[in-house]
């Protein structure tokens, strides 16, 4: 039987988590760069991306792609006409009174100049390259010109939402009349699309996963030395990209109550010789986004340079992980974050809000905990219960660690995709 082909359709501008589990789920669909599946002539796959976005100062998605022996398709984007910015504006005067129907003429003017034109242009690719399915790795929303462009074919399309979005009516009728299955990352991102009207029965949950072999490249002393960590501080930190609804702006408001509330143990100290809790932090911020330059002002607004590290982009964050002590995560929208699946593995506490994803991967209490967007108190009281007792930090890790080996294994992860994979070509 002839291998079926296979289009990944990719809209995003950076790497990410969702980048890291396309790649993982690469690897074991296509070993050892063959361009060949599981079962010997299975699946041919062809990468088509509209951006050919940077993996740090090393490397990039199509390198890394083409790896794997895949080929790279660039999806170039026209630049948007004068008449759709100006649409767009007016559409921001006209409609300043409501929310709705400004958000729904900017999506038809979008729809208009970008998206129809898109669409076209992937269905020309789909024909020449005599594509079987598409295979989108965003959300519905960023990727309704896929779901177009195989309507157009009569073609089979899956979409692998990486996160929950509130979609429009026009995106509710897509999904459910056109798209032949959506993977969701979670359970939460599921029960989102479906309160947004998607169709309970086009959705199925099949959750991130990580390989429970994998090792950091670089010991936790090394990277701990080079960023001139002592070995007594406690390094509280973080990965992914800086943008605002990871709200590390959070994160450094809670470091900065730490310091605060070191300071007066120690003042007490002066005077009591009982009180000896004292808090030698660090901070560690790990990843590249456009909010770098706003996080770096308000870390020197707060007096702590010397306290918070910006590490930027690391290839190999697993070993950054590795040498934290406490993981963070204070984001306010997620949808199954890889990066807690790494700090669990390497026994790591986890703090995080109490949304989607890390609410389905920390167990409150337990591996770590949870605690409500925004509230910086909140989050500042968990990091110093894990920062001052080394003991809850190693059982909330080892508990962490069992979890993720258990429940989140990557074979999982690319066994459910497989199965859908034939399910939707069948």
């Amino acid at each position: 039987m002839p291998a079926k082909r296979v289009l990944i359709l990719d809209t995003g501008k950076e790497w990410g988590g969702g980048t890291n589990s396309l790649i993982e789920l690469l690897k074991r669909l296509v070993p050892e760069g063959s361009n060949r599946g599981i079962d010997r002539g299975k699946y041919y796959f062809t990468a088509s991306f509209y951006n050919n976005y940077k993996k740090g100062n090393e490397s990039d998605i199509k390198t890394e792609i083409e790896k794997l022996g895949i080929d790279f398709l660039l999806l170039e984007q026209n630049k948007q006409a004068v008449v759709s910015k100006l649409l767009k504006e007016a559409s921001r005067l006209i409609f300043f009174f409501s929310k709705k129907l400004k958000k729904h003429f900017i999506f038809l003017t979008d729809y208009h100049f970008r998206i129809k034109p898109n669409s076209k242009s992937i269905a020309d690719t789909l024909k020449r390259l005599k594509i079987n399915l598409i295979y989108m790795n965003n959300q519905p929303s960023s990727n309704i010109e896929g779901i177009l462009a195989a309507r157009a074919l009569n073609i089979p399309c899956l979409q692998h939402s990486r996160i929950g979005v509130e979609l429009n009516q026009f995106e509710v009728d897509a999904v459910n009349n056109w798209l032949t299955k959506m993977i969701c990352v979670s359970r939460g991102v599921k029960e989102m699309f479906v309160k947004h009207g998607v169709g309970t029965g086009k959705c199925e949950v099949v959750y991130n996963g990580i390989d429970p072999n994998v090792k950091p490249a670089t010991a936790a002393s090394e990277v701990r030395r080079k960023w001139g960590i002592k070995d007594d501080e406690i390094v509280i930190g973080t990965v992914g990209s800086l943008i605002k609804r990871k709200r590390i702006c959070d994160l450094i408001e809670a470091v900065a109550k730490l310091q605060l509330q070191d300071a007066r143990f120690k003042m007490q100290d002066l005077k009591s010789e009982t009180y000896n809790l004292k808090l030698s932090l660090k901070c560690m911020i790990v990843g590249d986004g456009p909010e770098r330059e706003n996080l770096q002002k308000e870390v020197l607004q707060k007096g702590l340079k010397e306290k918070v590290i910006f590490a930027g982009f690391q290839n190999d964050a697993i070993s950054y992980i590795n040498a934290m002590d406490i993981f963070a995560l204070p984001s306010e929208k997620e949808g199954l974050p890889r990066v807690i699946l790494e700090a669990m593995l390497m026994e790591k506490p986890v703090v995080a809000c109490d949304v989607i994803g890390p609410s389905e991967l920390v167990i409150d209490g337990e591996t770590g905990f949870l605690v409500p967007v925004n509230v910086i108190d909140a989050f500042a009281d968990a990091l110093s219960k894990l920062a001052v007792s080394d003991d809850l930090r190693r059982r909330m890790g080892e508990k962490g660690r069992i979890r993720v080996i258990e429940r989140f294994a990557i074979d999982r992860y690319v066994n459910g995709v497989s199965a859908i994979f034939e399910e939707v070509l069948a």
